[in-house]
This record gives C-alpha cells, sequence and structure tokens, in this order.
C-alpha cells in the first residue's frame, strides 16, 4: 500500500511538467511551464495566499481555544466529560456537513443575522459568505470551531500526563499562575504542543471541503485555495498537467511546513 502511493505520487509530479487534458493517451512535456503559470496567474496566487492566512490563523486560533479549554475542563468538574464531547464532537463530523450548517448561520436569512437583528445590531446584517471581503473570514470560523475540539483533546492528554506533584511543589515554592504556566506546564506540555500545532497545519493548508460547502471557491473566486484549485483546474477545466503542478506544489507546502514546525518545536522543547 505504502508503494501504491509513493508510486501515485511520483506519476503526479510527472505528469506536472506535461500538459494533459486527461483524455489523450500521450502528455507533451512542457518543463517548469506549469510552475510558471501558478505564480503569473492572479488566482493561483489569491489560492496560496488564501491558503497561507487560513493555515496561518486557524492553527494559531484553534491552539490558543483548545489549550484554554483544556485547562478549564482539566478540573474535578462533574460535567467535564459532557463539555469534552461537546467541544470535540465538531471535529468528529464531516467537514462538508459541517460546513453545511455554517452556510444557512452565515446566509442572510440565517441565524447569524437574525441575531443581530434581535440586540438591535440590524445594520450589521450582512450577506457573509457573498461578500469578497468577508467570505475568507467565514471559512476560518468554521476551520477554528472545528480543530479547537482536536487541540481541546491532545492538550487534555498532555495535562493529564502532567504529575500533580510538580504542581504542588511549584504552588510551594510561590510561583503564581502564570508563573506555573510558563515555566512548568508548557515546558511539559512540547510534545502536545508538536502534535497540536502539526496535525492542524496539515488539515488547514489541504482545506477543501469547508470552501466547497460555505462559498464553493466564490464570490469573484476570491475563496480559492490550493486544494480548490487542483480539483477545479483538473476536473472542472481539464487541465491536468497544470492541476497536478498545483497539487505538487500544495505537496511539498505541507511537508515544508510540518516538518519545519516540528523540528523548530522539538528543539525548543530540548533547550527548555
Amino acid at each position: 500500500m505504502t508503494l501504491l502511493r509513493y508510486v501515485a505520487v511520483a506519476i503526479g509530479a510527472y505528469y506536472a511538467f506535461t500538459s494533459w487534458d486527461g483524455v489523450s493517451v500521450d502528455a507533451t512535456w512542457v518543463g517548469l511551464a506549469n510552475f510558471k503559470q501558478i505564480f503569473s496567474d492572479d488566482v493561483a496566487r489569491k489560492a496560496l495566499w488564501n491558503t497561507l492566512i487560513l493555515a496561518s490563523l486557524g492553527v494559531l486560533l484553534s491552539n490558543v481555544i483548545g489549550l484554554l479549554l483544556a485547562l478549564a475542563l482539566n478540573r474535578l468538574l462533574k460535567t467535564r466529560h459532557l463539555l469534552r464531547s461537546m467541544f470535540f464532537a465538531p471535529f468528529a463530523i464531516t467537514p462538508l456537513a459541517v460546513s453545511y450548517v455554517w452556510a444557512y448561520i452565515f446566509d442572510y436569512d440565517g441565524l447569524l443575522n437574525r441575531v443581530l437583528g434581535w440586540v438591535g445590531l440590524s445594520g450589521w446584517r450582512h450577506v457573509w459568505t457573498a461578500d469578497p471581503h468577508w467570505a475568507i473570514w467565514t471559512i476560518l470560523i468554521v476551520l477554528v470551531w472545528q480543530l479547537s475540539g482536536l487541540c481541546l483533546i491532545i492538550y487534555l492528554s498532555g495535562l493529564q500526563g502532567i504529575p500533580d506533584e510538580v504542581l504542588e511543589a511549584s504552588e510551594l515554592d510561590g510561583a503564581g499562575h502564570f508563573a506555573r504556566f510558563r515555566h512548568v506546564l508548557l515546558p511539559m506540555l512540547n510534545p502536545a504542543v508538536t502534535i497540536a500545532v502539526a496535525l492542524p497545519t496539515i488539515m488547514t493548508l489541504r482545506v477543501f471541503d469547508q470552501v466547497i460547502g460555505l462559498t464553493g471557491g466564490g464570490p469573484a473566486e476570491a475563496t480559492e485555495t490550493l486544494a480548490t484549485q487542483v480539483y477545479r483546474q483538473s476536473f472542472a477545466n481539464g487541465n491536468y498537467g497544470y492541476g497536478a503542478a498545483i497539487a505538487l506544489v500544495l505537496t511539498v507546502l505541507i511537508a515544508v511546513v510540518a516538518l519545519l514546525q516540528i523540528f523548530v518545536l522539538r528543539r525548543r522543547g530540548d533547550t527548555e
């Protein structure tokens, strides 16, 4: 199975250097032409920019929210198991189904605009997913809403692996809440941080379902990502060579960013 995956990647990489419509028997070798087109095409550059925005902000916000929730729920609360399940549930649901639910919430006659009207903020009512300036942020909200539950579970696992004696000793030494978090909890959570950063990074860089479910890449291609461009160029436009080139760029981007994050976080953990 692993061999087949590498073979498929190698074949896709080959087609990235060709012009192929997916139907013809022979593919025409074009060298780096597809990659030059990626960085000269306004839509492709916008897709790359959107991908980086969603990945960077999505990972940052989901980790902050997930860590805060983990710290709050890592207590002997009677409802802690129910709350953990509720916060993790969005991640367990199919992304496309979640996106359709949020599409209703962001609709002009949807829940968000109704709530704004109820609280006297009717002037803020907006066509959220149809506005080129706001649509990308609706996707970000859905991503953070889903990934925060994943980060919550990861951080909870890390917190439960920290001995109570360590926290009690730091408290006896007079360390405040922030000092305990900065000098005790955070260094011991470094393995959890590595996982909680790496996994959402991969998921946000290849974001697809949320875009299709919320905006379809619009309005006016304002929310296109590299993953949606791979689909659109390959299957909608029949330009498989160009689509393969975008897919190869996305694959390399994911590998480089993920490995760099793991290296930096592990090195930081070794020095603390």
